[in-house]
């Protein structure tokens, strides 16, 4: 976690980095700027899944620590580039080097976190995330000012490095008969067959295809709205230029929030949660369009409260499900489960700026707002009629308990 908390501030602050290098200096274009982005999430949305079978096949400590330390090397490539083909070619390979570290992270998560405290070990690792989200960018902001974009290269390689180090002092494996058990495994299948298993598994499992479906959808959903919040500022007549920042910072403030609460409640039936979460995002988002319509004043005040419950909101929809699949899933395939979560989530967050920039265009922002709104709602709603039907988890692979690895049955 300490890590994980590192890096992510490394992340956020070479971001904002290198969007303030080639959007400022070099006076890139829009599309250009997208493809900065792009580069990062493209490789986890194509390889999240054979990552996450790497992920079960390979020792998990020795593929985060490689992560981490190549990923120091290629921040570096940053300073000296000269070109936006150099910045796009080394953020493709640091976004390949990341979908391979997430899948490994969470394997390994399963196998030094006893069952009963998963639920809450997921809660704090969200919280690292939305913790790191508000400070990363004012920091980087800060030193980008204060400095140099390349000296925030420099600072991100540094925290790669020290996350690699800690992540050196972490027990090798849990249990050595388990490893040995692994070993045998690896063995005797290949990786198609690994990789068909953890498909399999996924599709047999009623609570992870349902939630992965809800999941995927809904924020697919969100990013139609949640990409163009900049420009449903720009249709008020009165408000502070800060806003949006402010708004970003209340949306990671509510998710941070949520994580806490979460990580003290861990009874809860993860798929209720889920669909509460939607339903408030939708209402969140359909309130900024309508007192957006409306105009109404005190815009920092009404923006920064419907940042905080939509944040919130997200925080109910995501975490539960994560912590539930990492409790329910096998030790041994977790990374491919969760190398097909990442794939799902990162392609919605592909696809949905893009279809929310061409909706904004053909009937307006405020529409695409309120339409964000009325799908998720409309989704809660269908979740909750069906919740009989495939809210419950149904498992028909064998299940092994926490630590100990058994090849799933197809």
């Amino acid at each position: 976690m300490a890590s994980q908390a590192i890096s992510s501030i490394g992340d956020w602050l070479s971001v904002v980095a290198i969007i303030t290098l080639v959007g400022l200096k070099w006076n890139a274009t829009p599309m250009e700027v997208s493809f900065v982005i792009l580069s990062l999430a493209l490789p986890m949305a194509l390889f999240g899944p054979l990552a996450g079978t790497f992920a079960d096949r390979f020792n998990r400590k020795a593929l985060m620590i490689t992560s981490d330390f190549f990923r120091a090397g290629l921040i570096l490539i940053l300073t000296i580039a000269d070109s936006l083909l150099v910045i796009y070619v080394s953020l493709l390979a640091i976004g390949t080097l990341s979908a391979l570290f997430i899948p490994a992270k969470n394997g390994k998560l399963k196998e030094l976190v006893h069952e009963e405290d998963m639920k809450s070990a997921m809660s704090i690792t969200s919280m690292i995330d939305s913790g790191t989200k508000i400070i990363g960018p004012l920091l980087s902001g800060i030193l980008v000012a204060a400095f140099s974009a390349n000296m925030v290269f420099y600072i991100d390689s540094m925290t790669f490095m020290i996350s690699g180090l800690l992540i050196v002092m972490l027990p090798r494996q849990k249990h050595v008969s388990n490893e040995m058990a692994e070993k045998e495994n690896r063995q005797i299948t290949s990786f198609k067959e690994d990789f068909i298993t953890g498909l399999s598994y996924i599709k047999s499992n009623r609570f992870i295809l349902m939630g992965l479906f809800l999941l995927g959808v809904s924020l697919m959903i969100l990013q139609l709205s949640d990409s163009q919040i900049i420009v449903l500022l720009r249709e008020l007549t009165s408000v502070s230029p800060d806003l949006f920042g402010y708004l970003v910072t209340s949306a990671g403030a509510g998710m941070f929030i949520a994580g806490w609460l979460l990580s003290k409640k861990t009874d809860y039936n993860p798929y209720f949660l889920m669909l509460i979460g939607v339903c408030g995002i939708g209402t969140s988002f359909g309130m900024m369009g309508i007192l957006t319509y409306y105009d109404f004043g005190f815009s920092i005040f009404w923006g920064c409260g419907l940042g905080l419950t939509a944040g919130f909101s997200a925080g109910l929809t995501f975490v539960p499900f994560q912590a539930s699949v990492q409790v329910n899933t096998p030790v041994h395939l977790t990374g491919r489960v969760f190398g097909v979560v990442n794939s799902v989530t990162t392609t919605a967050t592909i696809v949905g700026p893009l279809l929310g920039g061409w909706l904004s265009t053909i009937i307006g922002v405020i529409p695409t707002f309120i339409t964000t709104a009325s799908l998720l709602i409309i989704l809660s709603l269908a979740g909750y009629l069906t919740r009989n039907k495939f809210a419950r988890r149904k498992v028909d692979v064998t299940e092994s308990k926490q630590g100990a690895p058994s090849e799933a049955t197809s």
